[in-house]
């Protein structure tokens, strides 16, 4: 029997991978720092452990991890313990679309996803692993994404959204769901070893028709609030004051103009990518 190793197994897109593995003739491991129930005889959850590597004897293959890839390599002499052939890592086009940010955690951020790429790839050509990369967009599904999710509670809570100018830069949403059957789907198939793909949703439209949809969605009438960036600063300022829009800056509202379209053309040629269009679902839209 084929093994298989996830790591983040508990995260949006690591539940998805093991929906789309419950009903394989593989043996799969999930690895969390937090377990859950097995929905399927052949998912078996292991806790991570600082003694793990030492007190559990596997071989386990092809592994697809989910955790943020700027930790892997934390990771990396666990997956070379059990034997691992190939390694595919989920890291996001803010690699590149964040690099040139004005705001120096997002330059951070860029950073650190190109430095978990390096890793993976300078660890695995070491050892003579094959690996792989990809690269999602905005990634939105199941009311638990950090994207789709933040502007839905949003508009839930003030019923309008603002918009800085006309919030016309294009936006490539992709589905948690279609993220796992990418991850799948490229971790068996040959000539994806050693590359990097980028992979999007099916749809282009702008940031405006994109928060659109999720008033309609919602069954609320679309009311958008234009705002001068200088009032958009204070806003973000005084939202900042609330948990839940710490992580809030000025930034994403410039961001709106700015077109963030990656073409997921090769994923599709090599692998059969299919992604849906962006048609969200009440279930997407159900947030806490």
């Amino acid at each position: 029997m084929k093994s298989i190793g996830v790591l983040g197994a508990s995260s949006l897109v690591g539940r998805r991978v093991l929906a789309q593995l419950e009903k394989s003739n593989m043996q799969v491991y999930a690895f969390s720092r937090s377990t859950e129930e097995s929905i399927s005889e052949n998912i078996e959850w292991i806790k991570i452990t600082p003694e793990l590597n030492q007190t559990r004897q596997l071989l386990i293959t092809h592994w697809v991890c989910v955790a943020p890839i700027w930790i892997l390599a934390d990771y990396l002499p666990l997956l070379q313990s059990y034997g691992s052939k190939r390694v595919l890592a989920l890291s996001s086009t803010s690699a590149i679309s964040k690099q040139t940010s004005s705001e120096p955690l997002e330059i951070e951020t860029a950073k650190r996803l190109q430095l978990g790429e390096q890793q993976l790839q300078q660890w695995a050509e070491k050892l003579d692993i094959e690996w792989l990369v990809l690269r999602p967009t905005l990634i939105y599904g199941f009311g638990e994404d950090k994207n789709i999710s933040e502007i839905t509670r949003f508009i839930k809570r003030f019923g309008f959204f603002p918009l800085l100018g006309p919030a016309a830069g294009l936006r490539m949403p992709v589905h948690a769901e279609d993220v796992a059957k990418a991850c799948i789907a490229s971790i068996f198939t040959a000539n994806t070893a050693n590359h990097i793909f980028h992979i999007s949703g099916a749809e282009t439209l702008t940031y405006r028709n994109m928060v659109e949809r999720i008033f309609i969605t919602l069954g609320k009438r679309t009311r958008f609030i234009p705002i001068p960036l200088s009032a958009f600063k204070l806003a973000v300022f005084c939202l900042r004051l609330l948990p839940r829009y710490q992580h809030w800056s000025p930034v994403m509202a410039e961001r709106m103009n700015k077109d963030l379209v990656f073409s997921h053309s090769e994923a599709s040629q090599s692998f059969g990518y299919c992604p849906r269009a962006f048609e969200l679902s009440k279930q997407d839209i159900t947030v806490k």
